[in-house]
């Protein structure tokens, strides 16, 4: 059902509340003490209030009516955010961290309106329809528990009493629905062993604790060699089915944002030593993919489709993860530090954006992103002093790093040399058969950045799809593919190297230069080559402390208009200038990018200054290259100046 459906915004007031357990709140207040990590206190602290205030200027306040009473509406989406009272935790902090009775008010609101998505069997709907995904009620509960657990006392005891059964019957639900730890993508099954725990505790529940344990045992199964990452992030019934090349399912964005969240707390919560060793080697290993300015590269994983450059659209953030364990490795505290900046940079007006460049392109925020991602923050703050020194002080592996690093249970490599950092991947795990969309693949660039000026080139999907409508916002204009790439249309059909999912690559890393060599098909997206012109493609990138080389060949005859596409991320407002016809700069705030070829270099006709992606948010210049048709190899290069 479409927001505009349920909601007549035109007769919305501004009635308050009327709230009995208002005389609690004052004594309930949080005493002000000197806190370790002060700076990244603040910025916790700064950044959660920030929200909860954008948070409250969205929510339809009508006392008299309940289907919309507490609803936020969001700026961006004709939807109805069902997940509205995972934001009782947030709110519910702050209303006793600074004793302002607006946020209680806004907390009880916003659970209260659950109501009308919780059906008799104690599930909570993802969408008004009650045959609606349901597995979301896990995240909902556990919202609701630490509310309960950390400020269950700002309730009167008529409202604790209700609000507990409603827990209850909730994790009943839970309880029923996740009898294994891949009754669903990984993340649920990750999420259920600490919510069990947490809620069996907090209601005496020890057949919860028991299911906690087993699963604990199950998804110790999950993990790769030989670095460990999470996986189970894929459709169908086996979330240990393996692509071509024999890949699982992976999603960066869901381990670091979701999973290894819920894992975490529950086995520093269990001491749980044996599962603590195995998170420990996972998150180094999900640490290399943190850019040095706080992104997550997220560029090969499979639920891409929900990428933004911070993290991922509906998750809750890396923070508790990150932050827990900084005391293992302090650079897994830089890494927090620094996405909590990127969030910050991303937020106006008191909401999360889905990206850098939402404002320069003019895009609305999804206020989902901001309640999602609010919970993290008040779990961080309700436990400070059980964290760990948390700084900038250790630097990122990928800020130091030389070299290439080889992941082959991804078959994705990073590499680093001077001042730029990338990404190729040839990842050919597809999360999902029907509406293939396809990461970084095909032996493409999933990243390309400088210390110097940032994000450069990034993945997008090749297709934007609303593979989960209720969870992602609309393209806005035409759906343009942001990775670099191979392209030819023959018969109106496009074809491309982001379809080859049998692509390969080599490196040779020498002390100079890094090199990858790789051999790629155009295919079309039903996963067939392109006929009657060239479709076998050899694609070098070399990577030297100057400069990033592409160089394309091909031995086949080229018949068809054949181009390579590099969009490069540069947000409205930056001058581009064409130098000749074969040069191109773009003037950043701390440096000049420079893009030349071998062959005239051409804008690709936009009806904007800029193209824009939902996935991961940016605005892009679109430089396209034509081959020539004598087949000579293409040469591009792009500097920092």
């Amino acid at each position: 059902m479409k927001r505009r459906d349920f909601i007549q915004l035109s007769t919305i007031t501004s009635v308050g509340l009327s709230l009995s357990a208002t005389s609690l709140l004052s004594s309930c207040t949080k005493a002000i003490k000197e806190f370790h990590s002060s700076e990244y206190r603040k910025l916790v602290f700064d950044l959660l209030k920030d929200w909860c205030d954008g948070m409250i200027k969205t929510q339809i306040i009508r006392s008299s009516d309940p289907k919309v009473h507490g609803l936020f509406d969001c700026p961006a989406c004709d939807t109805v955010h069902a997940r509205v009272m995972d934001a009782v935790y947030p709110f519910f902090y702050m209303a006793k961290a600074t004793g302002e009775k607006k946020y209680l008010d806004a907390g009880i609101a916003a659970f209260e309106w659950g109501e009308n998505v919780t059906r008799e069997d104690g599930a909570w709907t993802n969408d008004l329809d009650p045959k609606s995904w349901d597995g979301t009620t896990v995240f909902g509960a556990i919202a609701l528990a630490e509310a309960l657990k950390f400020h269950g006392d700002l309730l009167d005891d008529e409202t604790r009493t209700r609000w507990t059964a409603r827990l209850e019957s909730a994790t009943a639900f839970v309880y029923k629905r996740f009898t294994k730890v891949d009754a669903s993508n990984i993340n649920y099954g990750a999420t259920t062993i600490y919510a069990l725990n947490l809620i069996g505790k907090l209601l005496n529940k020890p057949e919860y604790l028991k299911r906690s344990k087993i699963l604990v045992e199950q998804v110790k199964s999950y993990f790769t060699e030989p670095n460990a990452l999470l996986f189970g992030e894929i459709q169908g019934k086996n979330k240990k089915a393996k692509s071509a090349k024999g890949l699982y399912g992976i999603d960066l964005g869901y381990n670091i944002e979701e999973s290894l969240n819920n894992l975490v707390l529950y086995a520093l919560e269990e001491n749980d030593e044996g599962l603590l060793k195995l998170l420990k080697k996972s998150l180094d290993a999900h640490l290399e993919f943190i850019l040095p300015d706080g992104g997550i590269d997220n560029s090969f994983g499979n639920r891409m489709f929900k990428w933004t450059y911070w993290g991922s659209r509906t998750s809750d953030g890396m923070q508790p993860a990150f932050s827990f364990m900084a005391n293992h490795n302090p650079a897994l505290g830089t890494a927090t530090f620094k996405n909590i900046e990127l969030l910050k940079q991303c937020t106006h007006n008191g909401l999360l954006h889905g990206g850098p460049h939402y404002v320069s392109h003019g895009i609305k925020p999804c206020v989902h992103h901001t309640f999602a991602h609010a919970k993290p923050l008040a779990t961080l703050l309700d436990h400070w002093e059980y964290l760990p020194k948390i700084d900038t002080s250790t630097p990122l592996p990928r800020t130091i790093a030389n070299g290439e690093t080889y992941f082959k249970e991804l078959d994705v490599s990073l590499f680093a040399k001077g001042d730029w950092r990338g990404t190729v991947s040839a990842y050919d795990s597809i999360y999902s058969q029907r509406n293939d969309v396809r990461q970084a693949t095909g032996a493409s660039l999933g990243v390309l950045f400088h210390n110097k000026v940032g994000l450069l080139c990034t993945a997008s999907v090749a297709i934007y799809k609303m593979l989960e409508a209720y969870n992602q916002q609309p393209q806005p204009g035409e759906d343009f593919a942001l990775t670099p790439r191979i392209e030819t249309y023959k018969d109106k059909v496009w074809y491309s190297n982001l379809f080859d999912l049998e692509a390969t690559f080599s490196s040779k890393d020498d002390d100079d230069k890094i090199e990858y060599e790789s051999n790629v098909q155009l295919k079309n997206e039903a996963k067939e080559p392109v006929s009657s012109t060239a479709s076998d493609f050899i694609v070098n990138y070399i990577c030297s402390e100057e400069t990033l080389e592409i160089i394309a060949a091909t031995n086949q005859d080229i018949k068809t208009a054949t181009s390579f596409v590099l969009p490069i991320v540069s947000p409205t407002g930056e001058k581009a200038t064409q130098v000749s016809e074969n040069e191109i700069t773009i003037a950043k705030p701390k440096g000049t990018v420079k893009v030349s070829a071998s062959v005239p270099l051409k804008i690709k006709d936009m009806p904007k200054s800029r193209i824009f992606n939902m996935v991961p948010g940016v605005e892009v210049l679109p430089l396209t290259v034509e081959f020539r048709k004598d087949n000579t190899p293409l040469e591009i290069k792009i500097q920092v100046i």
